[in-house]
């Protein structure tokens, strides 16, 4: 996965910046980049990186978080750990991780459009940006995951927009006239958050106690993910490389399977006998 820079480092800044001299640096990076003036190529994700920088910094409470945390205060793959998905086969083995919830201890967090946190530094009036037509364009989850081109009508005009892999739910599409936002609908089995994705499994009891495989869908089809004997409700599978492509550049996002162990909740007379059977087994072993 490709390693975010430091939020100071990207201001240009020491982590004593007092808020005055931190948006001090801001406005003038962000005048700098900004694609309305600056047109290289790599202008509009310098820009939206200062911005996403100074959107944490200048807020008191995520600045001590981050100062904390770091990035994974802020990220998809949060307190995780490290498992990754051994070698090209989609099968296992994997490395477990158990954690009391399967869920981002940090809660993950959605940042805002930077155009808009500019435009209420500098005022709408700088920007010609505040004064373009914006259309707002639903796509489905996986088409903004794997991208897609669409035909649509705006002013009277049929225009095809393409949509990058890895776009997500907000990202602004500029064209010279006007502005396309996405809005990407959710999907029934997969969670995002940033590029990592999440997924629920629901395993049986005896595939959990006993081990085996089981078979999931990631966002590329179906995996046979290994479950090891004992595995815990719960359990969290992080697997390198299975989530969405950067919008630019190379790289993944991760997919984490969360195990969801299913006690039955009804049993045949046999079923239940042999957990009856089982139980006693377990009392005998345990009994001084």
């Amino acid at each position: 996965m490709t390693t975010k820079r430091d939020y100071y480092e990207i201001l240009g800044v020491d982590k004593n910046v007092s808020q005055t001299d931190l948006k001090k640096a801001y406005r003038k990076l962000a005048l700098k980049f900004h694609p309305d003036h600056n047109k290289s190529a790599d202008a509009e994700e310098k820009f939206k990186e200062i911005n996403e920088a100074y959107q944490i910094l200048s807020d008191e409470n995520k600045r001590k978080t981050y100062d904390q945390f770091g990035h994974a205060a802020f990220s998809g793959a949060g307190g995780m750990g490290s498992n990754p998905f051994a070698g090209g086969a989609r099968s296992g083995p994997f490395t477990y991780t158990y954690s009391s919830s399967g869920e981002n201890p940090f809660g993950g967090f959605d940042f805002g459009d930077p155009f808009e946190i500019f435009e209420s530094i500098f005022g709408g009036g700088f920007s010609r940006a505040a004064q373009r037509p914006r259309y707002s364009l639903r796509v489905d989850f996986m088409e903004a995951v794997n991208g897609v081109t669409k035909e649509v009508e705006i002013d009277g005009k049929k225009r095809k927009i393409k949509i990058p892999a890895g776009a997500s739910d907000g990202t602004r599409i500029r064209f010279d006239e006007f502005d396309i936002t996405l809005d990407v609908s959710s999907h029934p089995d997969f969670k995002r958050e940033g590029y990592d994705v999440y997924l629920d499994a629901e395993i049986p009891l005896t595939l959990a106690v006993l081990g085996g495989t089981k078979q999931i869908k990631t966002l590329d089809g179906q995996l046979n993910l290994r479950i090891r004997p004992g595995t815990q409700s719960h359990t969290m599978v992080r697997l390198r490389g299975e989530g969405i492509r950067h919008i630019r550049g190379g790289g993944r996002g991760d997919l984490f399977v969360r195990i969801k162990v299913v006690v039955p909740e009804k049993l045949s007379r046999e079923q239940k006998k042999l957990y009856e059977q089982l139980r006693e087994t377990e009392k005998q072993q345990t009994t001084p």
